[in-house]
């Protein structure tokens, strides 16, 4: 089954706590804290792999959670970080955050892309060591590692985009000029996939020609299968339009080029204005000249070519034509990724939610549960420590403003103490 969509969750490791440890060894005395660092957790990297063809891999499983870092030990000894966790993709994949739909990265090329990044790994109690601290009984926690909900999306990286109704000819057209073998049968919607085939137009030049399915009239608007894979022709640098010029559908070839190039740009407004040849097929089955004549007059100045991809007649020309085409054109499109929104600063003051409850006074945020994780509530120095951010944090000040009273309960995650001022 081809899937070219997918929304996962991903989660960079947490970071190692530090270490609590002190220095023992014979004719040592009092060697102090030597608490190392804990280790940075791993981080989620995207990199593009241009042996997968979708995303079939993240269809059923959705959540990945990169390892977290190890702890600190003695002696100084940092903890090892945690091993990235690399996710790999079909080349051409975007990557949006789900929730934003802000692009984040473009994986059309072989660099790997570091979407969410470890956490820094906690610090042990050396560091805290000073000189009217010289035993600190307390580290630091890790912290935690990056988390997005991002969207997948395969857009093929082709050069060639054939395009047209179902039946037109554009299976057959890319069998005949590639070693391609998409199924080929008399009926609508044969092609349910999109069918990528190498070209070769002489010893030195070859293109990447894709066959985009299932295009009919209000693709755009989600009917057919169209509308599924229409995205896959946003990074073609030419369109061949094929049209059933015979008409053996029983359409008219003049009102199907319409159709299809109103599909287009209501997709997306810049394929309307993408170089396109128009390409006439099945010419082995018309009956009178006069039909290429008007489809001629009704697609100028679009360059149109007149073909039998059934018989050949008429496709090597066309090949040579587009290898021209393409030498002249831009290379294909890379989707640049979308800068953040500017950094709130606000957002990096500490937000401490107070509510009472029962006669309780209920202290909570995130800040604050980290904070908890850093601290002995055995040892003197680490509660000093404790009360110091509770206070530069102001969550006495923000206590004292909703009335808190001496004697009232307030409980911080778990951690009841008797209010005194």
């Amino acid at each position: 089954m081809f899937i070219d969509t997918a929304v996962i969750s991903v989660r960079a490791g947490r970071g190692g706590d530090g270490s609590v440890s002190f220095r023992r060894e014979k004719y040592v005395p009092a060697g102090g804290p030597d608490g190392g660092d804990g280790g940075r957790g791993g981080h989620v990297i995207f990199r593009a792999d241009g042996k997968l063809t979708n995303l079939s891999d993240y269809r059923y499983k959705t959540k990945y959670d990169a390892p977290g870092g190890a702890r600190g030990g003695g002696k100084l000894c940092a903890g090892k970080s945690g091993e990235d966790l690399v996710l790999r993709v079909p080349l051409g994949t975007l990557v949006y955050d789900d929730e934003t739909n802000r692009l984040l990265a473009d994986l059309s090329g072989e660099e790997p892309v570091l979407l969410c990044k470890g956490g820094r790994g906690g610090w042990g109690n050396k560091r805290f060591a000073n000189a009217s601290r010289q035993a600190p009984r307390f580290a630091k926690a890790g912290a935690e590692g990056e988390a997005l909900r991002v969207r997948l999306e395969v857009k093929l990286l082709a050069d060639v985009g054939l395009v047209g109704f179902p039946n037109a000819g554009k299976s057959t057209l890319l069998s005949s000029v590639s070693a391609a073998r998409p199924k080929i049968a008399d009926y609508p919607f044969t092609t349910l996939t999109p069918h990528l085939g190498v070209v070769t137009a002489d010893a030195d030049t070859g293109f990447l020609c894709a066959d985009i399915p299932g295009l009919i009239e209000g693709a755009a608007a989600g009917a057919g299968l169209g509308h599924d894979f229409l995205r896959h022709i946003e990074r073609c640098r030419l369109l061949l339009h094929v049209v059933d010029a015979a008409g053996t559908e029983g359409r008219d070839p003049l009102a199907d080029v319409d159709a299809i190039d109103a599909e287009l740009a209501a997709h997306n407004p810049e394929l309307a204005l993408r170089e396109q040849i128009v390409v006439a097929n099945k010419c082995d089955a018309l009956t009178g000249e006069d039909v290429l004549e008007r489809l001629r007059e009704h697609v100028a100045p679009r360059e149109m070519k007149a073909i039998s991809a059934a018989t050949g007649e008429g496709v090597r020309a066309l090949v040579l034509r587009c290898a021209e085409k393409l030498a002249e054109l831009p290379p294909i499109k890379v989707f640049e990724p979308e800068a953040p929104p500017p950094e709130d600063m606000s957002a990096n003051l500490p937000v401490t939610d107070i509510r009472k409850k029962d006669g309780v006074w209920a202290v909570s945020g995130q800040w604050l549960e980290r904070l908890m994780r850093d601290v002995n509530f055995d040892d003197l120095e680490s509660l000093a420590y404790f009360e110091r951010r509770l206070t530069d944090g102001g969550v006495y000040a923000r206590l004292e403003e909703l009335g808190v009273q001496e004697g009232d309960t307030v409980e911080l995650y778990g951690l009841s103490f008797e209010y005194v001022r």
